[in-house]
């Protein structure tokens, strides 16, 4: 086996290309390995610091007819895209994607779908098959239960592919605060996606707004 390890196996904004898979209703009526309202949230953080790195990111579903429009919180982040909608259940096998990736430029393809056993796990493995440099963002993504997903993330790793979480991803592409450029727009980003410590970065923002009383001699 070969180890994902050193500073070249972190992902880079500038080699990365995201494609969001089935963010449809009808994935959504039948996921049971996480909560539902999560993978909207996690879908949509990790859309929102695409955009905020610049990373390329191709939206697709499938038979979007009858399975449902991708979630609008998804396709707001990116407005007039085009969302390539599929018949084929395995994503890597529509040329349409796969060529909309290709004209990226980029190897270091980061994943997110819904179900994580079939529409995340057969492009994944084709494309690390096909010397693709795979990232699968897992709790951006979910199956049709708790053993689904965790055996798909079992087949997946022995495929070779690399497993992350929306915020490591967002922080690996960081990497540096001292990065202005993107620091900023990213905890916008944050903000209304993180609970908890997006309300502690706020209330910092406010404190250090706020003036010290001055104490009575």
């Amino acid at each position: 086996m070969t180890f994902r390890n050193g500073l070249d196996s972190l992902l880079r904004p500038e080699d990365s290309v995201l494609v969001l898979i089935d963010h449809q209703p009808y994935q959504l009526a039948n996921l049971n390995s996480h909560d539902p309202q999560m993978v909207v949230n996690n879908t949509t953080a990790l859309a929102k610091c695409a955009k905020v790195f610049g990373v390329p990111t191709i939206l697709t579903t499938v038979i979007a007819a009858r399975g449902g429009d991708l979630f609008p919180h998804v396709s707001e982040v990116f407005p007039n895209q085009e969302v390539i909608d599929r018949t084929t259940i395995n994503t890597w096998e529509d040329p349409k994607v796969v060529e909309a990736v290709k004209a990226t430029g980029r190897k270091q393809l980061v994943i997110a779908g819904l179900w994580t056993e079939i529409c995340v796990a057969m492009p994944a493995l084709q494309a690390a098959g096909e010397g693709w440099d795979v990232t699968v963002i897992t709790d951006a993504s979910g199956g049709t239960s708790v053993e689904a997903h965790e055996v798909a993330i079992q087949r997946m790793i022995a495929g070779g592919i690399n497993m992350m979480t929306w915020l490591a991803l967002a922080s690996e592409w960081q990497r540096d605060w001292a990065r202005a450029e993107t620091a900023i727009a990213l905890n916008d980003a944050l903000r209304d996606h993180l609970g908890g410590s997006a309300i502690a970065y706020l209330w910092e923002q406010q404190l250090l707004n706020t003036e010290v009383p001055s104490v009575a001699a």
